[in-house]
């Protein structure tokens, strides 16, 4: 556990260290809450010595060799006797308080705020000084403040914009549970070859796409319904007027026969992959082809972890649940997990174990429980019902640098016709992985943070 340490220069000091038990509201799993320990350190110079020395902030090294103090009560800090100001009055000016606040490194923005903004605004109204690590791979932050009361009551605040973060949407799922997929070429293979046919020809795109489908009709369609109960005479009123007002004629009706009028065909214009808001980037990339248990938010690498050692605690329930057998899936097919055909946000391929006896499942869902009852599930994910699915195309990942935000969907329509009852193949799984989405390891998967074993040959009694 990281502590604050300061340095004096000028007088002696006296170090009080304290450990204090910091509740994390965080609320993953119905309520359930993680303690984080926070360690303090306070400092009580002499009137002589009132300058600090930045650079010896934080100090993992010692902190981590040296014992620990009995921890007090939750959110609890304790000044030291000899620098307690007295009752009624202030705190003499050349004492210092500070804390070390584990964060996590994706956390640290909403903390700072737009432009700094937060951040300011905490200083300015509580009268602390919040120090942020100069490297990104660091988790915490440092308060100072002329009393402990000060630094307690920053660190409340920094909380609540913690807990808030974590449910936000703003903060990214940092990793997940998978199955990998890509290890089979074969698949690999007719992935790249969808993507290809996809984003590689224009005639499979026609207008067909405005056609009617089980998800409802378009504009277009019902404007040419209309069209067709028209008779082919037009009724035209004509109202003539010269510009001497000597001549008016006002005919009721005059009928004009279009039977014989020719009529000219124009070849309709194919649909190129980018007018149906399909773009490279919405298509799962082939090497990262898995299918997924359940999606986590870890911000810091304690939470990291903890979900490495829940993955390797459940292994031996797995491989009793699947009996001490191979497991196999048959992916068939594709379905849209949300939205419309015409208007889909996630395509997916669905996922059958072979043999029906839901080895696979039960075995997932071990695995499921286990994360949500370490508290390191969302409640709203927690509330969700297992479904394993391989994703092929996802318009969230679409690079919005060429897009507008509204194009949060595709037209999926003519891929459904094309490959909606696609045999994508059999495949055996191997194993379950804690991946690390945004950073990749050298095969071009999601970087591995631990795994466990799924088994590939039949055990002989």
């Amino acid at each position: 556990m990281n502590a604050a340490r300061w340095i004096g220069s000028g007088g002696d000091c006296s170090v009080k260290q304290l450990q204090a038990g910091f509740e994390d509201l965080h609320d993953l799993d119905g309520g359930r809450k993680v303690e984080d320990e926070i360690q303090v350190q306070e400092v009580n110079y002499s009137i002589s010595s009132s300058s600090l020395d930045a650079q010896h902030t934080l100090d993992d090294g010692e902190a981590a060799n040296e014992p620990a103090d009995p921890i007090l009560g939750p959110r609890s800090f304790q000044d030291n006797s000899q620098g307690r100001a007295p009752e009624g009055g202030s705190a003499p000016s050349d004492e210092k308080h500070s804390i070390s606040v584990k964060v996590g490194a994706s956390l640290m923005c909403f903390i700072k705020g737009k432009g700094g903004s937060t951040q300011k605004s905490i200083e300015e109204e509580i009268g602390v000084k919040i120090i942020f690590p100069s490297s990104k791979e660091e988790d915490f932050i440092v308060i100072e403040g002329i009393s402990a009361a000060v630094v307690t009551r920053a660190s409340e605040r920094i909380q609540v914009i913690i807990d808030e973060a974590v449910k936000s949407p703003s903060l990214e799922y940092s990793h997940f549970v998978s199955l990998p997929l890509a290890i089979h070429l074969e698949l690999v293979d007719k992935l790249l070859n969808f993507q290809k046919s996809i984003l590689g020809s224009s005639n499979a795109y026609q207008n067909e796409n405005l056609d009617s489908d089980a998800n409802g009709d378009t504009s277009e369609e019902k404007d040419k319904g209309q069209e067709s109960d028209r008779g082919s005479d037009v009724a035209v009123k004509l109202k003539v007027e010269d510009d001497n007002d000597h001549v008016k004629v006002d005919n009721d009706h005059v009928k004009v026969d279009i039977t014989n009028i020719r009529r000219v065909s124009y070849p309709t214009r194919a649909s190129k992959p980018s007018d149906l808001r399909i773009e490279k980037s919405i298509f799962i990339e082939p090497k990262m082809m898995h299918l997924t248990i359940l999606m986590l938010k870890l911000w810091n690498k304690d939470r990291v972890d903890a979900a490495a050692e829940v993955l390797q605690t459940v292994s031996s329930e797995v491989l009793e649940a699947l009996r001490q057998e191979p497991v196999s899936v048959r992916l068939k097919g594709l379905e849209c997990m949300r939205g419309t055909l015409a208007e889909a946000r996630v395509v997916y391929i669905p996922v059958e174990e072979i043999g029906g006896k839901g080895r696979l499942s039960r075995a997932c869902q071990i695995i499921f429980d286990a994360f949500v009852k370490a508290g390191l599930v969302l409640d709203k994910d927690g509330e969700q019902k297992l479904k394993l699915h391989a994703t092929v195309m996802n318009a969230r990942h679409r690079k919005r640098g060429r897009w507008t935000k509204k194009l949060d969907s595709f037209d999926a329509r003519a891929i459904f016709k094309q490959f909606g009852s696609e045999e994508w193949g059999d495949y055996l799984i191997r194993e379950a992985h804690l991946s690390q989405r945004f950073v990749y390891d050298e095969n071009g998967y999601y970087h591995c943070c631990a795994s466990i074993p799924f088994p590939v040959t039949m055990q002989v009694d």
